[in-house]
This record gives C-alpha cells, sequence and structure tokens, in this order.
C-alpha cells in the first residue's frame, strides 16, 4: 500500500485531486508497474458536498471500468437512453421536439450513464490510496522545468520533483500560469444554475434539453425517479432564482420544462456557476502537461466537459505507456508532443461545437429560430446523421482505453 505523507521525487507527479487527476494517477500505477506515481491537491481528498451529476459518456466508462473504478459507482448511475431536444422562443407555450436521438449503442450499452459527482469522487478515492502516493496537501508557488526533471515547491516551502509533473489543477491552473502557457478566454456572460428535482411523471431514462433565448435548460435522469438540472441564465436572472423560495422556484422550472415530468420537487441546494470558454494556446510544455479544465473550460450544454477532460486522461496514459515500454523519458517534448498532437483537433473540434450551438440557440430572432428549427428537423429525419453524433456523444473511439481495450 503507497504511504500518504511528503516525498521528493516521483516518476510522474499529478497536480490536482479532481476525477481527472485521480482517474490518471489510477491509470498510471495499474498500467505501469514499478511507476512511483504521486497526487498532489490543495487540500486532504474527501467526496466533496456537490449537488451536481455528469453524464459519463460511453467512452469514459470504458476507462473507469478498464482501471478497476465503474463497479462501485455502478449502483449510483442511471442510463440515458434517448434524448429529446427542443427549441422554444420567449412566448412560446408549446415546446415541440425538433430532435429525438434514441437508441442504445449496442443492446447492453446506453450511449452515457449520469452519475452524481458525490458517487464519481467516492469511487476513485477509495481506490487511489492503494496505487498512488498521496502528497499531504500543499499550494503550489513555484514551477521549474529541467534538463531531467520538473520541480515544484509548495507554499509551505517543500519541493517535490518529477520526470513529469501534470496539470489537473482546474480552470484557473496555477501551473499552466506559471508554466508561460497562455489561453484564449472568453465569458460567455451567463450563469449555470444546477440542482436535483424529484418529479411526479416517470423520465424513463430520457434526457431533455429544452433551447430558451437565455441559453439551454436541460434535465438528465437520475435514479430514484429524479433529474438533475443544467439552467443557463444571464447572471442577473440566475440570481435572483437562487434567492427564490423552493416553492416558488419549482414553479418556474416547471413553467420552463413544460409539462414533460409534471409537478416537481427540489431536492438538494441550487447552485451556481460563471460560464466561459478558456483553451490554452499549448497541452504540453518542458517536463509539463495539461488535462482537464487546465487545458479546457467549455459551455456545459453538451455536457462534454468531464468527458473532455477524461479523454485527455485516455490519451496521455495510453502515450505514457508507450513512452516506457519504448524506454524513453516520459517528461521529454518528443513524448509529450504526441500526446498533444493527439489531443488538439479533440479539444478544439469540441470547443468551437459548443460555443457554435450556445451563440447559434441563445438567439431569439424569428429568421434564425426558422433556420435552426428547419436544420433539427433535417437532422431527425436523416438515421445515418443522428448515429454520426449519436457516435460522437459516446465517444468510444479512438484511445484504446474509450473503446474497452487494457494498455
Amino acid at each position: 500500500m503507497a504511504k500518504t505523507g511528503q516525498a521528493q521525487f516521483f516518476d510522474v507527479l499529478i497536480v490536482g485531486g479532481g476525477p481527472v487527476g485521480l482517474s490518471l494517477a489510477i491509470a498510471l500505477a495499474r498500467f505501469v508497474p514499478g511507476m512511483t506515481v504521486g497526487l498532489l491537491d490543495r487540500r486532504q481528498l474527501a467526496v466533496p458536498k456537490d449537488s451536481r451529476a455528469s453524464a459519463i459518456a460511453a467512452g469514459v466508462r470504458h476507462l473507469f471500468e478498464a482501471i478497476g473504478v465503474w463497479d462501485s459507482m455502478a449502483e449510483a448511475a442511471n442510463p440515458i437512453a434517448e434524448m429529446k431536444i427542443t427549441d422554444s422562443g420567449s412566448g412560446d407555450i408549446s415546446r415541440p421536439v425538433f430532435l429525438d436521438f434514441f437508441g442504445p449503442r449496442s443492446p447492453s450499452e446506453p450511449f452515457a450513464h449520469m452519475v452524481p459527482n458525490t458517487a464519481s469522487a467516492a469511487s476513485l478515492i477509495a481506490a487511489a490510496p492503494d496505487l498512488v502516493t498521496i502528497v499531504e496537501p500543499g499550494a503550489v508557488s513555484t514551477f521549474s522545468a529541467g534538463p531531467a526533471r520538473g520541480e515544484i515547491t509548495l507554499e509551505d516551502g517543500r519541493s517535490l520533483s518529477a520526470g513529469l509533473i501534470v496539470a489537473a489543477d482546474g480552470g484557473r491552473s496555477m501551473l499552466r500560469g506559471l508554466a508561460g502557457i497562455k489561453t484564449f478566454s472568453h465569458d460567455y456572460r451567463q450563469s449555470g444554475l444546477v440542482t436535483t428535482i424529484a418529479h411526479a411523471q416517470p423520465h424513463n431514462d430520457v434526457a431533455y434539453e429544452h433551447f430558451r433565448p437565455a441559453g439551454p435548460f436541460a434535465s438528465l435522469p437520475l435514479t430514484g425517479n429524479r433529474s438533475s438540472l443544467v439552467w443557463t441564465e444571464k447572471p442577473e436572472t440566475a440570481q435572483a432564482l437562487v434567492a427564490m423560495s423552493p416553492e416558488d422556484l419549482a414553479q418556474r422550472i416547471e413553467a420552463a420544462m413544460g409539462s414533460v415530468l409534471g409537478s416537481v420537487e427540489i431536492v438538494e441546494t441550487v447552485q451556481s456557476f460563471p460560464l466561459s470558454l478558456v483553451l490554452a494556446h499549448r497541452l504540453a510544455a518542458p517536463r509539463l502537461a495539461l488535462v482537464g479544465d487546465a487545458a479546457h473550460v467549455i459551455h456545459p450544454l453538451a455536457g462534454q466537459g468531464l468527458n473532455l477532460g477524461l479523454r485527455d486522461v485516455a490519451v496521455l496514459a495510453e502515450v505514457l505507456v508507450h513512452a516506457v515500454r519504448l524506454g524513453e523519458d516520459v517528461g521529454s517534448m518528443a513524448v509529450l508532443e504526441r500526446y498533444e498532437r493527439r489531443r488538439r483537433a479533440d479539444t478544439a473540434l469540441m470547443a468551437l461545437a459548443t460555443d457554435g450551438l450556445n451563440r447559434l440557440f441563445s438567439n431569439d430572432a424569428a429568421p434564425v429560430r426558422a433556420v435552426r428549427d428547419f436544420g433539427l428537423s433535417l437532422v431527425d429525419r436523416i438515421d445515418p446523421l443522428k448515429d454520426v453524433f449519436m457516435t460522437q456523444a459516446a465517444g468510444a473511439s479512438g484511445a484504446k482505453l474509450l473503446r474497452g481495450i487494457a494498455l
């Protein structure tokens, strides 16, 4: 069993104890025998008080299965068997379905599952200590890259070094800034509201995405006839909604959703987050790789933010395992550039897609609505095109772990 405490040198040191950092640490420890993997976070690892849930695409589920953490979170997971997309204006009463994605990827595999963030965190945190050295919490102060290793110093004076340091420390990544990696960023001037509701009618494993002038409103099926809500609004409107009583807010939710789930009851604290787009100009620097939100933050309308970060994990783990088997230096730019090349296109395309969809659908102009509704209806009638979109959403292609192949 790996010990908790201070450490001086690792083969790989991962900074950030969220789901992306934990998944990478566990994957490397499982697939590279003898590799010393350290994990550092600002705080003690603990299951967060988080009412959110995440859509775990089929490819990411394969990754979780491969690293041995899916079974313990599966009981809390609810499949998404179908997704219905509607478009409505500010004065519309009806919400016609313009696009309906339905059917599993295979008889035994939905294209995604909804998993509460507490369940995925608990599973990952339980698996990590037996495989990974959990470094005593601390905040990064400096970073430097030498010819053979990278080194960080912490605010408490400790010094840690590794052949490769991985920044999994979030959208405001300290390591990214210390390495001089610039970002492109855009403030959407929107807030994302998240909560969990219980409802009178069964969801039947169907997810709904209602596009509205202020932004998308999604209800995503959870176990126990509950749904996770992700509601985009203008910041001032979001503040007013958070301040409402649960009863008044429930009525607003019913009005926004229509009658598909009947009367609703709010069962988790409503949280609000500012929404932005952040893309790192580079995903690697000498002795440093960026993963997850440290590399990219996208709009949540497609539910792909966490999946995009875990696809980083699948690719980086594969690249590093291959490098070790060839006897290469895992922190060399030759190795890290392979990771960057493989992730750059996927990251850019997902960012462009989510940004473009948000701009297209957060618009109440009648001509724009007519064109997009025609486009949605056309896609709904072309089954091969729908299959392409479903396959992309499932994310079960590319890296071996996403296809269910062990490294």
